[in-house]
C-alpha cells in the first residue's frame, strides 16, 4: 500500500544559472509552502557543476539536484545523475543515453511549448525530435510555460497577472495526445513543474518581478506516493523519492488553485490484488476506486479518449476491459468556470 503522500516542487532555477536566489532561499520558500522535496534543475550551459554538495535536507524540507541539459531545443530534465552531463555538440539522444549511463533517469521538459506572444516574440524551446527513445517520463505540465502563452498583449498579461491561478491553462491537447500514445506502448510517467526563475520582468520603465518563489512553490507541484513515511536519512530519502518519480507513483496538481493532497486513484480486481497510479499489471474484471479531497469535475480517460466525466469526491468506475486508464479533474472557480486541477498518472491494464 503506496499511503504515504509527500508533495514536491520539481524543475527550479537557482543562482547557479538563470535563477535569482540561492538553493537555501528556495528550500526556505518550499518549507514556508508546506512542500517536502523540491529539485533545482540548473542549466547545464550556464554551469559548470551539479553542486551535489548543497544537497540534503534543509529543516524538513528534502532538496535534490538535477539539471536542465539542453540549450536552444530539447530540454531534458535529468534526476539522480552524479557527474555534470554539457549539451554542447550532443544531439538529443546522445543525451539521454548519457544520463541514463549514469544510473539517472530524465523527462522531457515542455516539449510542446508556444511561448510568450508578447515581448518574446513567441520563442518556444521545443522538442524537435520526438523518436528518442529511453526516457522515463513527460513533463505534461509546466507552470511558467503554459502561464505565458496567454500573454498576446500589455491588457492580456495585466489580467493574467491579477488572475494568475485562475488563468492558468492545463497541460495543452497536443502534449497529452503525445502521452497517450506513447502510453499505449508502454509505461511513460507525466511529471510537472514550475520551472521557477524568480526573474525581474523589464518593459520600458516597468521593473518588476511577476512571480516570486514564494508564489511557485504554490503552483504545479508533484504528489508522490510512498510505502512508508520519508526517511530521515538523506540518502534513502533520495532513493525513494526519485524511484516514486521514475516510476510515475505520482499526480501533478495545481495546489494554488486548491490543495490536492488526499487525491486517490486505485485499481481494485476481483481477485483482490491492486494496483496504483503508474503501475502495470494483466488485467483482471474490477473497479477504478478514485477519491477527490474537494469536490470537483472527474473526467476518466481510457487510451487517450475520455469515457465518463461525473461531479463529486468520488466515484467507482467498473472496468470492462483492459486499457490505460487516467484521470483529470477539474475544480469549479466563481467567475472562470471548470479550470484545471489535477492530472494522474495512468493504471496500466494490458
Amino acid at each position: 500500500m503506496f499511503e504515504f503522500e509527500f508533495v514536491g516542487n520539481l524543475h527550479i532555477h537557482s543562482l547557479h544559472s538563470d535563477g535569482s536566489l540561492g538553493v537555501s532561499e528556495i528550500a526556505g520558500y518550499a518549507a514556508r509552502a508546506g512542500l517536502d522535496f523540491i529539485c533545482i534543475n540548473d542549466h547545464d550551459f550556464m554551469t559548470n557543476a551539479l553542486h551535489l554538495s548543497e544537497e540534503g535536507f534543509y529543516g524538513d524540507v528534502l532538496v535534490l539536484m538535477g539539471l536542465e541539459i539542453g540549450k536552444r531545443n530539447h530540454h531534458y530534465l535529468a534526476y539522480d545523475i552524479k557527474d555534470m552531463i554539457k549539451s554542447d555538440n550532443l544531439g538529443p539522444q546522445e543525451v539521454i543515453d548519457r544520463v541514463n549511463d549514469q544510473g539517472g533517469f530524465g523527462f522531457l521538459a515542455h516539449p510542446f511549448e508556444k511561448g510568450m506572444p508578447f515581448k518574446e516574440k513567441s520563442v518556444a524551446y521545443t522538442w524537435d525530435d520526438l523518436s528518442v527513445q529511453g526516457y522515463a517520463g513527460i513533463n505534461i505540465w509546466d507552470f511558467s510555460s503554459r502561464w505565458k502563452e496567454r500573454v498576446k498583449t500589455p491588457f492580456h498579461g495585466l489580467f493574467c497577472l491579477a488572475f494568475k491561478r485562475q488563468t492558468l491553462k492545463g497541460p495543452s491537447k497536443t502534449t497529452l495526445a503525445f502521452w497517450d500514445r506513447l502510453c499505449q506502448q508502454g509505461r511513460v510517467a507525466a511529471g510537472g513543474g514550475s520551472d521557477a526563475h524568480g526573474s525581474l520582468f523589464k518593459w520600458g520603465l516597468l521593473n518588476f518581478r511577476p512571480f516570486t518563489y514564494d508564489f511557485l512553490m504554490r503552483t504545479v507541484n508533484v504528489h508522490v506516493l510512498l510505502n512508508k513515511r520519508m526517511p530521515r536519512e538523506f540518502l534513502q530519502a533520495k532513493k525513494d523519492v526519485y524511484e516514486a518519480i521514475k516510476e510515475g507513483r505520482l499526480f501533478v496538481a495545481h495546489d494554488g488553485l486548491c490543495p490536492a493532497k488526499g487525491f486517490r486513484m486505485d485499481f481494485i480486481a476481483d481477485d483482490g490484488s491492486n494496483l496504483f497510479m503508474g503501475e502495470e499489471g494483466d488485467f483482471h474484471p474490477g473497479d477504478l476506486v478514485i477519491e477527490l479531497p474537494y469536490e470537483g469535475e472527474i473526467r476518466l480517460f481510457k487510451d487517450g479518449t475520455m469515457i465518463k466525466k461525473w461531479q463529486g469526491m468520488e466515484g467507482v468506475y467498473r472496468v470492462p476491459e483492459k486499457g490505460v486508464y487516467r484521470v483529470e479533474v477539474y475544480r469549479r472557480i466563481f467567475l472562470f468556470g471548470w479550470r484545471p486541477w489535477i492530472f494522474s498518472n495512468p493504471i496500466y491494464l494490458r
